[in-house]
């Protein structure tokens, strides 16, 4: 066997085993959105004037399209919770006792996450994506492109370590083109046994440049008992 085929195939073989965008788009889900969990987080938004608040909050999701959110501070916020069930979510206002629907583009709580961040984790089912140069050493780039109009964002890139494919870094675009947010991911920490994903999450506004909320992850816990009552409207405020 001649030198020249030995490259070529060693350079097939070097290709066959990268990742494609569609495993690297699975394997973000998994990590920042797996099917059954509960977490508790805590998120920091700080504004334009340099005044922050900080909330405390209780995550429940399980499958794809439910996921649930108690609220524990501040104080002024106890009682209030979010469910999404499928493409709809609502917030359950205790003074009211009744729901608000709300839609993925909205602001979470008045910090620089939209609602699609945090409670709708499904990039698969919501863009399209293809590989890209990554400017970033040891990482790859993922381009998703929004399948429709309902996405909280028209385009997303992401960056991930190629040794692990956990992520570094998201850039958010706006239908003009625009960056409007960026992310940036770290600390990651082994919650479980074989799971490990970002405790730290930053989100920089890129319009409002003084603006960026931090969430950061306490605790973490897959496969957790998340009955199907838990999901329904009539269980908000119980």
């Amino acid at each position: 066997m001649n030198t020249t085929l030995i490259v070529s195939l060693l350079a097939q073989a070097a290709l066959a085993a990268e990742p494609t965008a569609a495993e690297i788009l699975a394997k973000y889900d998994g990590i920042m959105g797996p099917g059954t969990y509960e977490a508790l987080s805590e998120m920091t938004a700080t504004r334009e004037d340099g005044t922050s608040r900080t909330y405390g909050m209780k995550f429940l999701k399980r499958d794809a399209d439910k996921f649930r959110v108690w609220f524990s501070e501040p104080a002024s916020l106890k009682g209030q919770e979010i469910l999404r069930l499928g493409d709809n979510a609502w917030v359950y206002l205790p003074n009211l006792k009744r729901a608000t629907r709300i839609a993925n583009r909205d602001s979470f709580q008045g910090g620089d996450f939209n609602n699609a961040d945090v409670l709708r984790v499904n990039y698969a089912a919501d863009y399209t994506a293809t590989l890209s140069p990554s400017t970033v050493p040891d990482s790859y780039a993922v381009e998703l492109k929004a399948k429709t109009t309902e996405t909280a964002y028209d385009r997303i890139r992401l960056t991930v370590r190629k040794s692990d494919l956990q992520p570094l870094k998201g850039e958010y675009f706006g239908t003009s083109g625009q960056m409007i947010r960026s992310a940036t991911f770290s600390e990651h920490k082994e919650f479980e046994k074989g799971f490990t994903r970002p405790g730290r999450i930053v989100m920089q506004n890129e319009v409002v440049k003084a603006r960026k909320t931090e969430m950061v992850t306490k605790s973490f816990k897959l496969n957790v008992d998340a009955p199907p009552q838990r999901f329904m409207q009539a269980d908000l405020g119980k």
